[in-house]
């Protein structure tokens, strides 16, 4: 696979938070807007000033111990731009003076950040000649571009002015044979010279959106996510720092890996409805298209007057066509689709080897509706059974449960679910409403509960589910809103092999009712 055929995804990361919505220079939230592989200059994360210096990855690759395996390596990144709008003095024409904004007539520009995108490209490199190490020195000049600007009858108002700072990194390439692999390390070392003294001097000495892709020729890559067994071993001594690597392409192919600053799942792709960059991939594509939509015609010549990439967007969007907009809405499948292959054995499963299964053939007739009136209509809604025998499966009735004439989702009405007395015991401790809790989190997947591990809680119910797992509702202690989310019934909720309990719990009452945790 070429390098060519990974630069859609690469390039999503590449502008991965480039310019968000509204897409405006005015815009606070596009004040500080490069967020991902940033590699600032040498002292500059330490003096709080920027990002770390440097980013590392390790990999694997197949038949590079003793065969002529090859990698290319392409580091790709941007490079900060100022774009500075100068006026022209009315009564010296070879003076100039900055300014945020400029404008005459229709047009408008405006001073603001601007990036440059870079490729450098190493020659192959044969695996066997990096054991031990090799160093690639990369460097990118100062420059500066000014153009003329002239109103709409051609006299000059002013200028703006392109100003480019000098980027030096160094690429450390290093491999190691590993249980019949080769274990190819990579760093990427901002080594700026100088002091950094601010962080509009740190910004301008970054690589931004650093990235990497690399090719095996003769050779490829082992996946980190899902390393077969006899890679197992050797993936867990792989270590990563501010990136990771993924391989790109079509599912199965191996020649091709990103080291992407985002972690993302091996054979990323860019969704074929996209219509385009967005740079806040992070939102869905149609909801942002419609904001930008929903733009007043100020506020799309300010975002056009930001930036050449934010006036893309702006002038992709108001030119989409309604064919274009209902695809980003999603794609209608069939959920039936495929579903004979295979039925039977599933109806085997379900209904068992003593009854048969429906006849797929035998299809119902569906009842025809009248058109909508405000006549009242003596049409029932069909209702549709299952035999055994006849019928199509997709048209059973699901099972039903015996709730004793109580809807078991409303607790009012449902006797069995009693949360305000209901409690669980955790550690020898009855827990219930208005017990107090230290939030231990562990088991679940939802980062956001991290922020809460160690903070004292307030139980305000203990519920089960249809499954039988118990759930306990809480609001934290510390929170001035803890009443309002109360009120509103906006809680956290933690297993309780997550909460430490603290105090001597709850005391049984009347209606108690103790949830068991098996």
């Amino acid at each position: 696979m070429s390098l060519e055929l990974a630069r859609t995804v690469a390039d999503a990361v590449l502008y991965e938070g480039y310019l968000l919505y509204p897409y405006r220079a005015t815009s606070s939230k596009n004040h500080s807007r490069w967020q991902w592989g940033v590699l600032g200059p040498p002292g500059a994360a330490a003096a709080g000033l920027g990002e770390e210096s440097s980013m590392s990855t390790q990999c694997l690759v197949r038949g590079g111990v003793d065969a002529e395996v090859t990698v290319r390596l392409r580091l790709r990144f941007l490079q900060l731009q100022t774009r500075v709008v100068e006026r022209v003095d009315p009564h010296d024409p070879a003076h100039f003076e900055p300014v945020s904004e400029l404008s005459a007539g229709a047009l408008t520009w405006m001073s603001w950040d601007e990036a440059v995108p870079h490729e450098i490209d190493l020659d192959p490199l044969r695996l066997v000649d990096l054991h031990g190490g090799r160093d690639f020195p990369v460097r990118m000049g100062a420059g500066e571009d000014v153009e003329v600007l002239q109103d709409e009858a051609g006299f000059v108002v002013g200028r703006i002015v392109r100003r480019r700072w000098p980027l030096e990194a160094v690429l450390h390439l290093n491999t190691t044979p590993i249980d019949g692999l080769v274990r190819l390390s990579i760093v990427v070392d901002n080594c700026a010279s100088g002091t950094t003294i601010d962080k509009e001097q740190a910004i301008r000495s970054s690589f931004i959106g650093a990235h990497l892709l690399l090719a095996a020729d003769q050779g490829g890559f082992v996946s980190l996510l899902e390393p077969p067994d006899d890679a197992l071993a050797a993936a867990a001594t792989c270590q990563q720092s501010r990136c990771w690597p993924v391989l790109t392409g079509q599912p199965g192919e191996t020649d091709v890996l990103l080291v992407s600053p985002i972690i993302l799942y091996d054979y990323p792709e860019i969704a074929e409805q996209s219509a385009g960059a967005l740079f806040d991939s992070t939102e869905i594509d149609e909801i942002l298209t419609l904001r930008v939509m929903t733009l007043t015609d100020e506020e799309k010549a300010a975002a056009r007057a930001t930036d050449p990439r934010a006036a893309e967007i702006i002038d992709r969007c108001d030119s989409m066509s309604p064919e274009s907009m209902q695809a980003l809405h999603g794609i209608l499948r069939d959920p039936h689709a495929g579903m004979e292959a295979g039925l039977e054995q599933d109806l085997l499963r379900e209904f068992g080897p003593s009854r048969p299964p429906p006849d797929m053939d035998a299809v119902p007739t569906f009842t025809e509706f009248p058109a909508a009136t405000d006549e009242p209509s003596d049409v029932e809604a069909p209702t549709y059974t299952y035999e055994a025998g006849t019928g199509d499966i997709r048209n059973v009735d699901p099972p039903t449960f015996d709730t004793a004439g109580a809807p078991w989702w409303d607790p009012a009405e449902d006797s069995s679910v009693q949360p305000d007395v209901d409690t669980v015991l955790i550690d020898g401790v009855l827990v219930g409403k208005d017990s107090v809790v230290r939030l231990r989190p562990s088991r679940r997947a939802d980062a956001q509960d991290l922020f809460f591990a160690g903070q004292t809680a307030r139980v305000t119910a203990v519920l089960s589910d249809v499954d039988g797992q118990i759930h306990v509702a809480v609001v934290l202690v510390d929170d001035p809103a803890a009443d309002l989310h109360e009120w509103y019934g906006r809680f956290l909720y933690f297993a309780p092999e997550e909460l430490e309990p603290l105090g001597h719990g709850t005391q049984k009452t009347p209606d108690h009712r103790e949830e068991s945790r098996s």
